[in-house]
């Protein structure tokens, strides 16, 4: 839209008297911020409501995107860049005496996610739009978010994150488009007149679905499209006017957090309850809306498209066979079709302890209809397939076996397409974690590598590189994400090559300005930015990165006089609250951090920051800042990363295995702008299966390993007796699941290569520049396209390849 300085200007300061009734002078950050959003709301109005209009019209093929986490960040910034707004916005705040950036910084963080789950929905929601497609997103609306993590002695100690508590200034309640959701109770079949089944429920736990809609705003189009979350309400009750606090509390839980602890029986059953609240308010309201302009169900798979995101949201598949059967009278047969047409399935696991199962039990008492169709589709499904694959083999990939429910099984049993997410990750799942299915389905499988929205995480978080992007390639870049590849051009000229640097440094001073503030730590911007940002898990090899700054910490003991570049390691990563282990490693990490910072001895040459609380905002100044990004999981475990593109498309060098989407990161920049290291997948299956894998060899070979190993329990680290001995026993004595051990030599002599070609800063910038410029081939709107093109067969604005 067109805006000009003045009219914002005027229109933010009828927004405020409107809102406040006060002048600008008497409102805070976050009012202005609330106040600013409102406008913004208005501005893009009009967009969201012809979006909505001309889909409904030109009756559209719409898909809906079902995932259990959302995780956008803040929306100010993004919507401002998306809407055109951002320069007549800013230079009208600076006229009145504000900053932008502080009034962004009172936004909350939408704590709708844990990590790269959600933010790779957020990232494809902003894509759809962008790219003209269809697109909504369906999820839960959680009171508050995965939790708040601070340490306390080095130790994490969650929070309520209750970033709800303000309200969300972009989204609006919809009561007129609730569903009811049934839970429990008593379900049985009743014969009609006509020969049919019909289902009669007693006794039922109902719980009232309301939907809280967000619009998706696309990169200077006119498209709004819109992001659905639910939230738990009591049901409306003609014959019960007060409910108990029991009830309201149970109802209240559904969606009040994030990822509920599910290590027993009732958090298990609540995260049941979670999965089935959102895929059934889902598909109860695509339904609604189909209906609206359709007769009969017969052109369902030309119209909707259903996009499951992991397993969480599987039981889409038996809810919608239970809605066209129930409530629209199709057939068992007529509603399976209809069904494998709507559905397609994101696999984003690689272990099988992932894949989600829930005991029959448990799965039969909190839904009971829904028992009933995943039985038929288990019998069909043996039916059907046991004359030609064999009994054993069927058994092995039924939906029920063993005493549970298998969602993944379902998910690919019930959909039309099931991809993964990295070339890797999809050999592997036809290999080994899907392999049964695979043999059932090949048709079905196809790969879908992983995208990031490079208008959040170079245009938003990195504005100095973007600007300087500007000035040798003009703009079209920022729409048609290949045209990065053109800067290649500008690798032999130094001029450029310093500008670089003189970005790369400002961003680094913006993070230390930071770390100064929140950890009282002060960091030498010359350093090596050493950064691993990504949930805490054994499989993530915090703990090689650990073995690293040991190693650099007795060095610089040992060996006072050597010259290296300094060195910043940067770590930012939450445990799940039972995930124990995960928790001694954090533990580990801060005490190494109070040893090393506080080291007379090592002065400014090495410095650990251990930033608590990492989520989206914390990402956008971290990553602009990075030198090095450590991508360092076992190979074959990762499904495929998204960290790792983030990082690369602001030019940090990947220290990476060849795990995941690291494999096509280091083809793309080339391998001599990257640091690859370690054991193959094929090297990990092998110890698998020769089952010959020794971990004290590699300890008892090397001296240098040992020291570093020992330090754990000889008390050189203080303060980590406990976790020291728990941490060196699982590599000991319970042989190193994830093959720490045997990755240490090669990871190490790539840290050594890194120290060295850091000094050569000319062609340190062009390796950074090789990852920029190979960066738009993990855009999310390429890899939306393909979605597109290949799944879900919708039209949408082409991007040059």
């Amino acid at each position: 839209m067109k805006l000009t300085t003045a009219q914002f200007k005027t229109d933010f300061l009828a927004e405020i008297k409107t809102l406040y009734a006060t002048d600008l002078s008497d409102t805070s950050a976050f009012g202005q911020f609330v106040a600013l959003g409102h406008l913004l709301r208005r501005y893009d109005g009009p967009n969201w409501t012809r979006t909505s209009e001309r889909y409904r019209q030109d009756d559209v093929k719409q898909v809906y995107y079902f995932s259990i986490e959302f995780l956008p960040g803040r929306l100010l910034k993004s919507n401002l860049l998306n809407l055109g707004l951002m320069q007549p916005v800013r230079q009208g705040l600076q006229e009145l005496g504000l900053d932008l950036e502080n009034i962004s910084a009172a936004e909350p963080d939408p704590g709708l996610g844990n990590g790269g789950l959600g933010r790779l929905a957020a990232c494809y929601m902003d894509s759809m739009a962008s790219l003209g497609l269809a697109g909504n997103g369906n999820g839960i609306r959680y009171r508050y978010g995965l939790f708040k993590q601070v340490f306390m002695n080095g130790y994490q100690v969650e929070l309520p994150d209750d970033w709800l508590r303000n309200g969300d200034v972009w989204e609006i309640r919809r009561e007129n488009k609730a569903c009811l959701v049934r839970f429990g109770g008593n379900v049985w079949m009743t014969p009609q007149a006509d020969g049919s089944l019909k289902p009669t429920y007693e006794h039922t736990d109902d719980v009232l679905a309301v939907p809280y809609d967000t619009g998706m705003v696309g990169d200077h189009n006119g498209v709004t499209n819109t992001l659905r979350l639910w939230s738990a309400e009591l049901p409306p009750s003609a014959d019960q006017t007060y409910y108990s606090q029991a009830q309201r509390d149970r109802i209240d839980e559904i969606t009040k957090v994030l990822y509920p602890d599910d290590s027993n029986s009732a958090g298990q059953a609540l995260r049941l309850r979670q999965e089935y609240f959102f895929s059934s308010a889902g598909v109860q309201s695509i339904l609604r809306h189909y209906s609206l302009r359709h007769h009969g169900v017969r052109e369902l798979g030309q119209k909707i498209a259903i996009h499951i995101n992991d397993t969480h949201p599987t039981l889409v598949i038996p809810e919608l066979m239970r809605l066209l059967m129930d409530d629209h009278h199709c057939s068992w047969d007529v509603a399976w079709e209809l069904t494998r047409e709507v559905m397609s399935y994101t696999n984003h696991t690689i272990m099988q302890e992932a894949l989600e199962t829930w005991p029959i039990d448990m799965f039969k008492g909190l839904l009971p209809r829904l028992y009933q169709i995943v039985v038929e589709i288990d019998r069909h499904y043996r039916a059907d397939k046991t004359p030609i694959f064999g009994e054993a083999l069927v058994n092995r990939t039924a939906p029920l076996g063993n005493g549970q429910v298998r969602m993944a099984y379902l998910a690919v049993i019930g959909s039309h397409s099931v991809n993964g997410v990295a070339p890797l990750h999809t050999e592997l799942l036809k290999t080994d974690v899907l392999r049964d299915l695979y043999a059932v389905y090949p048709e079905r499988f196809n790969n879908k590598t992983n995208g990031i929205a490079t208008r959040r995480w170079v245009q938003i978080a990195n504005e100095p590189l973007a600007a300087l992007i500007d000035q040798k390639l003009g703009t079209e870049w920022r729409h048609e994400p290949s045209q990065l590849k053109l800067l290649g051009a500008y690798a032999t000229e130094p001029a450029f090559l310093k500008q670089l640097t003189a970005v790369k440094t400002k961003n680094k001073q913006a993070l230390a300005k930071y770390i100064q503030s929140e950890l009282g730590l002060t960091l030498r911007t010359d350093a090596i930015f050493d950064v691993q940002i990504k949930r805490l898990h054994a499989y993530k090899r915090q703990l090689l990165h650990v073995f690293e700054i040991i190693r650099e910490y007795l060095a610089i003991k040992e060996h006072p006089a050597q010259v290296e570049p300094p060195r910043v390691h940067i770590f930012g990563a939450k445990a799940a609250p039972s995930y124990h282990y995960a928790k001694s490693i954090i533990k580990l990490i801060n005490a190494l951090a109070d040893l090393v910072n506080h080291d007379p001895d090592i002065g400014d040459r090495l410095k650990v920051a251990f930033i608590p609380n990492y989520g989206v905002s914390l990402g956008e100044l971290i990553i602009p800042a990075a030198d090095v990004s450590e991508q360092i999981s076992t190979a074959s475990k990762e499904a495929s990363g998204t960290s790792n593109m983030k990082l690369m498309a602001n030019g940090a060098l990947s220290l990476a295995t060849r795990d995941g989407a690291n494999i096509d990161i280091i083809q793309a920049a080339g391998e001599a702008n990257e640091y690859p290291f370690g054991l193959s997948a094929k090297a990990v299956y092998g110890y698998y299966e020769r089952g010959d894998y020794h971990a004290a060899d590699f300890y008892q070979a090397d001296p240098e390993l040992k020291r570093v190993l020992d330090t754990l329990i000889d008390g050189t680290i203080p303060g980590v007796s406990t976790e020291g001995r728990e941490i060196y026993d699982s590599l000991l004595r319970y042989n190193d699941e994830f093959f720490v051990l045997a990755d240490y030599e090669s990871y190490i002599q790539q840290q050594r290569q890194i120290s060295h070609d850091f000094q050569d800063q000319r062609q340190w910038q062009q390796k950074a520049l090789a990852n920029i410029a190979a960066a738009g081939v993990f855009s999310a709107d390429l890899a939306v396209a393909r979605y597109a093109d290949d799944i879900w067969q919708m039209p949408h604005t082409p991007l040059k390849a």
